[in-house]
């Protein structure tokens, strides 16, 4: 497994990777329609863009043992004092289950430690099967939230923290 940094020259492999995961993890989670919203709303070129000039949020590529591109990660250090907080990891649906998810979050913990945060936070739709994840790699539910997220659609979800 590779990680590697990813620049704004790379968005459009971003927007690619985002949209067939989530049409291929999200259908029965949340509306077709709620999915194609997020997705204009979360990875429309101006957003991206708009990381990209964060000082702290980084995205990195998932790549397999032969290079090629298999998910993405991004995240925000210092997003509260002493916290990181994962904003996303999306794994393309033939690469679930390989380690890749795993080999992300690991990465992810030392990434965070070395830059002096001490806890990881993220969320995760209630009915999304990936929480069960998070869980096996020490993640723990310490509240629960709904957030508008416009256009009359809400995220009901859990909040997860590691702590490093």
């Amino acid at each position: 497994m590779t990680i590697i940094k990813a620049t704004e020259q790379d968005i459009p492999d971003i927007r690619k990777i985002a949209e067939k995961s989530w049409n291929a993890h999200y259908p029965g989670i949340i509306s077709e329609e709620q999915i194609a919203y997020m997705l204009n709303k979360m990875y429309s070129e101006e957003e991206l863009k708009r990381h990209f000039n964060m000082e702290n949020f980084q995205y990195y590529f998932i790549g397999n043992h032969e290079g090629n591109r298999v998910g993405i990660m991004g995240f925000e250090l210092h997003y509260e004092p002493l916290t990181t907080k994962l904003h996303r990891i999306y794994l393309l649906k033939e690469s679930t289950g390989n380690g890749y998810g795993k080999g992300a979050l690991d990465f992810l913990k030392q990434f965070a430690s070395q830059s002096d945060d001490r806890r990881i936070i993220l969320t995760v739709n209630k009915r999304n099967p990936a929480k069960f994840f998070y869980d096996t790699q020490g993640f723990k539910v310490y509240d629960e939230a709904v957030f508008d997220i416009g256009n009359h659609y809400v995220m009901d979800d859990f909040l997860m923290e590691f702590l490093l």
